[in-house]
């Protein structure tokens, strides 16, 4: 059965659903609610009411502020006669007749004796508590749409797969899962909900950790490719760089020629802060490579961080005669068919690109060295994808988002982690501010002084239309705004993620070059862009983001001599935003970051590969995250595995892999 016959999915609710990576009736079924709303009556003294009574009167409807409108009537909750108000609800005024018994959920006012409600329901409250589903949604389909098509999927055949062996279930006492899909979504009693939660939530847990033990089971059985580059020579390339290496550059390579030089494939991961110079260790560890007769490629997130690491690498190691190639998206088919014959024929040695590496036709010869930039970035078939060209190819991975160390040494169970945390020498610390939105006038100030200075600017905005449901602050209104300012004196550009991409590397090749210097985006520049004449960065409506996605943006300025600056504009959350004001430390940051948010915002919603969790939450079911890869650990060694054919398949699958 398809999702389109599932009762109420026509053409625009399947749009809908599709944005919400819903495409199938599996998917539905697997969306599963973020909170519960307890629906039982409270009394009028409790700081949310929820309580059911008689209208008492017509309502009464009058207008304000042009489109607002207020809905008023008398209501008798049995020990109380009060007045309701709910705004913008004038359509319900028809139905709300005296004498119906309806159910008021909002905050009452003992002084006016008025509820201000947030909802109107018909019908008295049930004798006991109904837990209802709220989900993630989007503007066009409620939480209680959502619902009601859950509901009818759940009627259906549905398919899903079971992932925990019967003995484990019978350890901890799961709820099978076809019964705990059912409850999460209509739930008749808080401890059939709880159970079937923690059952979906320990399936997600064991899953993910059973993969990552197979990994590094399996890592701990590979043996690497023969490389005989002494550390001496690999010193010399070192030396003759523009720059000196910091010290965690120095000991991250070091790590990592120990890794190729040995007898065991490297699956490393590098971490390190935005500025701190991954980029460099990445090439030093391809020009190890290099002089080992093998060929490497470096995979990056975007096209213009693509072209930004090869004319990096090109000036850096031009006298070195490395044939070095760029493939993307945007390569022409003539010489992508001339790139494709080279890399078989083994004539380049290095080849950076974006996904475009990865395709059917790409072909490699010796290909030693695979190097993935933003590594969270892209999935762990994308990877294994690229991985697989060579058979016996070392990886590393590399990623600006650190996160704990704890959870890393979980999370990434299956590779080694070099940290970089020093920055590079010469490198002034970003100045941050805090400022609400009356002080604008300020922050105006600061960009007319940086401007004059030739240097140019950042603007952040989270949104790039208006929206109906929030008022944030968006592209299109900053652009009037900073035309007002500085359309007279400067030249400004606009970039978000629904532009096409030749469009976006015309505005962020405009602004490389200065032709723009007023960059107004969203978070689409928040990885790898780096125009080092960017002094000053401007987040409107901060408390919009993460810690860590602000500490990304923050990034893009700082790349220089030049003193730089970070504007953080919000009327609210000013205690969890001083903590960028109190440190530029990209790991203390995520464990704010993590303590506050969860891992959520470390990775992005729905973005990273690996960390496409529907139910778990890293932050709050850590325990149950360790107890699931003890648990999966043992499973493999006993191979306990062995009754299940989906974890049967995927051993065989990930052990083939190589």
């Amino acid at each position: 059965m398809e999702l389109n016959e599932i009762k109420g999915v026509g053409p625009k609710t399947l749009n809908l659903l599709n944005k919400l990576e819903i495409n199938t009736i599996n998917d539905l079924v697997e969306y599963y609610p973020y909170r519960y709303e307890v629906i039982k009556r409270t009394s009028l003294e409790e700081e949310r009411v929820i309580i059911d009574g008689i209208i008492e009167s017509i309502p009464q409807v009058s207008f304000f502020n042009k489109k607002m409108n207020r809905l008023m009537f008398n209501f008798n909750t049995g020990d109380n006669l009060c007045k309701v108000v709910i705004f913008n609800r004038m359509f319900l005024k028809a139905n709300l007749k005296p004498n119906t018994i309806i159910t008021v959920i909002g905050k009452y006012d003992k002084d006016k004796n008025t509820i201000i409600a947030s909802d109107i329901r018909f019908g008295q409250l049930p004798e006991k508590p109904k837990y209802e589903p709220i989900y993630h949604t989007i503007n066009g389909i409620s939480s209680r749409e959502l619902n009601k098509l859950v509901l009818s999927a759940l009627e259906t055949d549905f398919s899903y797969n079971e992932y925990i062996p019967t003995y484990l279930k019978d350890k901890y006492k799961f709820l099978p899962k076809r019964e705990s899909i059912i409850n999460i979504h209509k739930p008749n009693n808080s401890n059939n909900l709880k159970n079937s939660i923690n059952t979906l939530k320990y399936e997600e847990l064991f899953l993910y950790m059973f993969k990552m033990n197979i990994l590094k089971l399996n890592n701990k059985n590979n043996l690497g490719l023969k490389r005989n580059i002494t550390f001496k020579t690999l010193e010399e390339v070192i030396d003759k760089l523009p720059f000196t290496l910091t010290k965690d550059q120095y000991s991250s390579i070091s790590e990592i020629y120990d890794d190729l030089t040995s007898e065991k494939r490297m699956n490393r991961l590098l971490q390190g802060d935005v500025g701190s110079g991954k980029t460099i260790v990445a090439f030093l560890t391809m020009i190890i490579n290099y002089f080992s007769g093998y060929q490497s490629a470096l995979m990056v997130p975007t096209e213009i961080l693509a072209h930004q690491h090869y004319n990096s690498f090109i000036k850096l190691f031009d006298s070195y005669n490395i044939n070095t190639e760029i493939l993307t998206g945007k390569t022409s088919a003539k010489d992508k068919k001339d790139i494709y014959r080279r890399l078989k024929s083994g004539e380049i040695d290095i080849i950076i690109g974006t996904h475009a590496l990865i395709t059917e036709n790409v072909e490699y010869k010796n290909l030693g060295l695979v190097i993935t930039d933003e590594q969270h970035r892209f999935g762990v078939n994308q990877r294994s994808n690229l991985r697989n060209k060579g058979a016996l190819a070392d990886v590393l991975y590399m990623s600006a988002t650190p996160i704990p160390r704890t959870y890393a040494l979980t999370i990434y169970g299956d590779m080694d982690i070099s940290n970089i945390k020093t920055m590079p020498s010469g490198r002034k610390e970003v100045i941050t501010y805090l400022k609400k939105e009356s002080e604008i006038k300020e922050v105006l100030t600061l960009m007319y002084q940086e401007l004059k200075l030739n240097h140019q600017v950042y603007v952040i905005a989270p949104l790039i239309e208006d929206s109906d449901k929030i008022d944030l602050t968006n592209v299109n209104k900053l652009e009037e705004q900073m035309n007002k300012a500085f359309g007279k004196l400067y030249t400004i550009g606009v970039l978000h993620g629904k532009m096409k991409q030749q469009e976006k590397d015309e505005v962020m090749n405009k602004f490389k070059n200065n032709d723009i210097q007023i960059l107004i985006s969203t978070t689409v520049i928040e990885v790898g862009i780096d125009v080092p004449n960017a002094t000053t960065m401007i987040i409107f409506d901060a408390y919009r983001f993460g810690l860590s996605q602000l500490h990304q943006l923050r990034g893009r300025v700082g790349r220089n001599n030049l003193q730089s600056y970070c504007v953080l504009i919000s009327n609210y959350e000013k205690e969890r935003l001083d903590v960028l004001l109190e440190t530029t430390d990209g790991f203390k940051i995520s464990e704010e970051d993590f303590k506050l948010r969860g891992s959520g915002d470390l990775f992005g919603v729905r973005q990273s590969g690996d960390m496409i969790f529907k139910i778990a939450n890293l932050k709050n079911d850590y325990k149950m995250l360790l107890v699931a890869k003890d648990d999966s650990y043992e499973c493999i060694l006993n191979k306990g595995y062995l009754e299940n054919d989906y974890l049967t398949k995927l051993v065989n699958q990930i052990c083939n892999l190589d």
